[in-house]
């Protein structure tokens, strides 16, 4: 099909890439996830892996969802909802689910939602880390595309965008 010919995009109808998250995926609304587009998968692929971080989190990289062995024919994943093929990895919050961003007052947070198109099912069991994820991934990401999206805390909200 000519969609898998093309590069690798995650998209979102609630936000552009480098564009702030709308508070009804945060802590400050509904906290769930925002419906996610998916495109240009290899055919090559046989399963695909989405995690959304924050490297700006003072402890360091905070995972907020991890999701994988997701069958790569997926093309979306509705607004708070998980495909049925998928598993979810135990974020930073020490569950298995999506968390939105929630950091504390300050500056703004970057939200990377990186999707990867991988050469294997990982074949792990629900509830891994990231650090598992990451080295089952080693050397079979055949191709992966960002999704960033910003959260203005409290101080950085009186800020104008423009």
């Amino acid at each position: 099909m000519s969609e898998n010919k093309g590069e690798l995009k995650l998209t979102s109808p609630a936000f552009k890439d480098g564009a702030a998250i709308p508070d009804k995926y945060t802590c400050h609304g509904e906290d769930v996830n925002p419906r996610l587009l998916i495109s240009g998968v290899p055919e090559e692929a046989k399963s695909l892996v989405l995690t959304v971080d924050d490297p700006d989190s003072p402890t360091g990289t905070w995972d907020h969802w991890l999701l994988f062995d997701i069958e790569p024919t997926e093309r979306e994943i509705e607004e708070n909802s998980v495909p049925s093929s998928a598993l979810h990895g135990k974020t930073s919050f020490g569950d298995r689910k999506y968390s939105g961003p929630c950091p504390p007052p300050g500056t703004p947070h970057h939200y990377n939602f990186k999707l990867y198109a991988l050469d294997k099912k990982l074949g792990l069991a629900a509830g891994a880390t990231k650090p598992s994820l990451e080295k089952a991934m080693k050397g079979h990401i055949i191709a992966q595309t960002q999704l960033t999206g910003i959260f203005l805390t409290d101080k950085s909200r009186n800020v104008s965008d423009e």
